[in-house]
């Protein structure tokens, strides 16, 4: 009679599971991939959660070729100078760090990382820059690794000196942050704003004259008449947009 009963039981728990199972009412689905995982993804990743073979093959902490099949096609990201370098790194895990939870920033830029893959592709792994003080521009705020990258490679188009102060980026600026506290801006008294600051198109354009001018109360009519390098005479040192006579001006 026992054998009975338990026989029953068994061919009922077999059923029964077989039933929910069908209907995903078996959720969580426990599987080895939930037990050895060993954070949560991005939420840019996140459908690939019971999918490790996705990122991972046998044998392989990351399979760069796996994250290249999905992303490789991203036109927009090869085509911009400051991110260009991703279509010869092939290493995405250096800095693209996943499993630290869904609202991990997969975009932070580890500048160090970048000097010591690019010595790796570029030098075959040996040293292809002499770090001998002697020989090394001054770098205040950089590493000596850092300081192998060329900043203008992939900054050129935000430099905001245009030129003026040459390519090596890192003698004033570090790899952590472009704003230096120690900068002092000239005196509110400065006439020499063009040395340093390039006016926008539209300052060179009838929007100068029909805009720009009329909002700074400045113009022929009004005898106070300015020229586009005279950016003294409408702008303050605190912000472009801040107006001698108007306070902060939104164009736009």
């Amino acid at each position: 009679m026992k054998k009975l009963i338990v026989i029953s039981f068994i061919v009922l728990f077999v059923i029964g599971f077989s039933y929910y199972s069908q209907h995903d009412y078996y959720t969580p689905k426990i599987i080895l991939q939930s037990q050895t995982m060993p954070g949560k993804l991005s939420a840019s990743h996140a459908m690939l959660s019971t999918n490790c073979s996705s990122c991972h093959t046998l044998g392989k902490a990351i399979d760069e070729a796996k994250c290249i099949s999905c992303h490789g096609d991203n036109k927009m990201l090869l085509e911009r100078q400051p991110t260009a370098f991703h279509g010869v790194i092939a290493n995405c895990s250096s800095c693209h760090k996943e499993h630290q939870g869904a609202d991990a920033n997969m975009r932070i830029m580890d500048h160090n990382e970048l000097a010591t893959l690019g010595e790796k592709i570029i030098g075959d792994g040996k040293k292809f820059i002499n770090l001998n003080n002697s020989t090394l521009p001054y770098h205040p705020r950089v590493s000596d690794n850092v300081a192998k990258l060329n900043c203008a490679s992939c900054h050129a188009t935000k430099d905001k000196h245009f030129g003026f102060f040459g390519t090596n980026c890192a003698s004033c600026h570090s790899d952590k942050q472009w704003t230096i506290k120690e900068f002092q801006h000239p005196s509110v008294q400065s006439v020499n704003c063009s040395q340093c600051h390039q006016a926008p198109p539209s300052h060179y354009m009838m929007h100068f004259e029909m805009v720009s001018k009329n909002v700074a109360g400045k113009s022929k009519e009004e005898g106070n008449d300015v020229v586009v390098s005279q950016c003294y005479a409408c702008h303050r040192t605190t912000s472009w947009n801040d107006i001698q006579g108007v306070g902060f001006y939104k164009h736009h």
